[in-house]
């Protein structure tokens, strides 16, 4: 499992990686994939997303899909003159896009102590449950 930035594409995840990582390796071995997706904010939380994905190598979407990433990374649009140097790069590093294709999610809801004095508290005690796990289709 590693970090990556990743953006939609309608329902499917795009996700940009070089040709020889191990995410291409292995999606092009097996197409199925699980995604975990983690909260920003305190307590933390997850969404772990099942996929089938498939490599995608047009030039085109390589560099639109890096763009694209790049404005996530950098908090705002990458301008559009820099689309020489993006394709440059994605040439260099020989860049593809893991498509995903969800079908279901699992989810765990948060359960957790913020503060060792949340015991004291009795109505953020009744908040401390735990229950089973599950899987929701995607469309769901």
């Amino acid at each position: 499992m590693s970090v990556v930035y990743y953006v939609m594409d309608g329902n499917d995840i795009l996700i940009s990686t070089m040709a020889e990582r191990g995410k291409a390796k292995a999606v092009r071995r097996s197409p199925k994939v699980s995604l975990c997706v983690l909260d920003e904010k305190w307590p933390p939380t997850y969404l772990q997303v099942y996929c089938d994905a498939v490599v995608e190598t047009d030039d085109n979407l390589v560099v639109d899909v890096m763009m694209r990433i790049g404005a996530v990374m950098a908090g705002e649009p990458i301008p559009e003159k820099a689309r020489p140097l993006v394709a440059e790069g994605a040439k260099r590093e020989k860049r593809v896009v893991l498509r995903l294709k969800p079908y279901a999610t699992f989810e765990t809801p948060p359960r957790h102590l913020e503060a060792a004095k949340d015991l004291d508290d009795p109505e953020k005690l009744k908040n401390l449950t735990h229950w089973a796990s599950s899987t929701v289709p995607w469309d769901a």
